[in-house]
């Protein structure tokens, strides 16, 4: 959830392809992690790593390591593997594939945060070092916060515009939450579908260690059709839902797993909200 790490796009470079730029950056950003990563283990960990202070020297390492370094790695690589095209997906911000794209929506976006708060949800706060820290503080000792945030996730290149989010038992620990990404003029969607908008919904069950950063964040649950049907009847509650339409096998259905290897299974279909 810490916001160390976000995504930054090169622009076009004269003469040079924007994918040649982008994987030269990304191996430029891998070899200057391991080079620094060798001067912190040769000049400032064989000197000072004793019996004395060891906790404090394997904080620091695991702190790197899990928000620095292996995010590093993981975008360096993941530019050979993960799909650069739209797979039903959101990416994390080392280009991870992320939670399921499962609802989308027609409509404004005033529109939909008269919807969505009309059917109880919360718009959560900008991912911050306040807004992170203040989170973990309301999940250890058990305070409301209502508005926290979530974690960054990307797709069609760009981060989430916005997210909603429900905390369960008084505070964040657990938690409903949704994110919205707008879809760009003229694009379609896998069947020749469009949508205005397109959103990742996913229940927090609760905070855990990733396993494939060594992050903390928080688990999901896997089934998140459950959680695309919440929101949608949620909103047909509110009387502000027009029209739903209900695709099926917008995608296979699968099992899988997210950036930070929490299980996740979907049946692949996809309703269509008109606001």
């Amino acid at each position: 959830m810490l916001p160390f790490i976000e995504v930054h796009h090169l622009k076009k470079i004269p003469g040079v392809s924007l994918n040649t730029a982008t994987f030269l950056w990304r191996i430029t950003q891998f070899v200057a992690v391991v080079v620094l990563f060798f001067i912190f283990y040769k000049f400032i960990l064989t000197r000072f790593y004793t019996g004395d202070n060891q906790l404090p020297i394997l904080f620091g390492l695991w702190l790197i390591g899990s928000y620095f370094v292996i995010p590093l790695v993981h975008r360096a690589f993941s530019y050979f593997y993960a799909p650069n095209y739209f797979v039903g997906r959101a990416k994390s911000p080392a280009g991870l594939l992320s939670d399921p794209i499962n609802v989308a929506f027609f409509g404004s976006r005033r529109r939909i945060h008269i919807a969505m708060q009309a059917a109880g949800w919360e718009l959560a706060d900008p991912l911050t070092f306040k807004t992170s820290a203040r989170m973990i503080y309301s999940i250890l000792f058990r305070k409301s916060y209502p508005n926290a945030p979530v974690g960054h996730m990307y797709l069609f290149k760009k981060r989430h515009s916005f997210a909603y989010q429900i905390q369960v038992n008084g505070y964040p620990s657990k938690r409903h939450h949704i994110r919205f990404w707008k879809v760009p003029n003229g694009w379609y969607l896998p069947g020749g579908h469009k949508a205005d908008w397109l959103a990742a919904a996913t229940y927090d069950t609760h905070l855990s260690i990733k396993a494939a950063t060594g992050q903390i964040d928080h688990k999901i649950h896997k089934d998140v059709d459950k959680e695309r049907d919440f929101v949608v009847k949620g909103l047909q509650k509110t009387g502000h839902i027009k029209n739903i339409e209900i695709v099926k096998h917008f995608t296979d259905a699968y099992h899988g797993r997210n950036n930070g290897g929490d299980r996740i299974k979907t049946d692949g279909s996809l309703p269509f909200v008109y606001l």
